[in-house]
């Protein structure tokens, strides 16, 4: 396995891990409970207080940018790109994602956390820029 197709694999599980450890729990502890019916839950990412709308909103960033990381990664494996900056690169998209989603998810959203977040969010495009831009210059 490469460490594209690695890194594509840990940003899939990474997602999953955000849907079951928060919304999921969430959710299931207020079912479980008593405190709200099964048929309540919608797709509203703001229902809810405090980490649960964070933690929707974190795990639907998740999925919007989940396929676009993959098609690039499908499109270097399917090539047979091996550029030794794709790796690192897409190492650099993974880390960034999981603080981004982290900060998302852990601290109230003020100014200076949304710029924090949104620093590994850039930073996470930049690297999906360039592994495009290798990929390229490699066909």
């Amino acid at each position: 396995m490469t460490l594209p197709v690695a890194a594509l694999l840990g940003f899939a599980l990474w997602t999953l891990l955000i849907l079951f450890a928060t919304v999921g729990v969430y959710r299931w502890s207020r079912i479980l409970t008593g405190k709200t019916r099964i048929s309540h839950w919608t797709a509203d990412p703001d229902a809810g207080s405090g980490l649960y709308p964070r933690a929707m909103r974190a795990h639907m960033n998740c999925i919007e940018n989940l396929p676009v990381f993959g098609t690039i990664v499908f499109v270097i494996d399917r090539v047979g790109a091996t550029a030794p900056a794709l790796g690192i690169l897409s190492v650099i998209v993974l880390a960034a994602r999981i603080v981004q989603s982290t900060i998302h998810i852990a601290l109230e959203q003020t100014d200076r956390v949304i710029f924090l977040r949104f620093t590994f969010y850039f930073t996470q495009i930049v690297a999906m820029i360039a592994m495009v831009a290798i990929l390229l210059a490699t066909l």
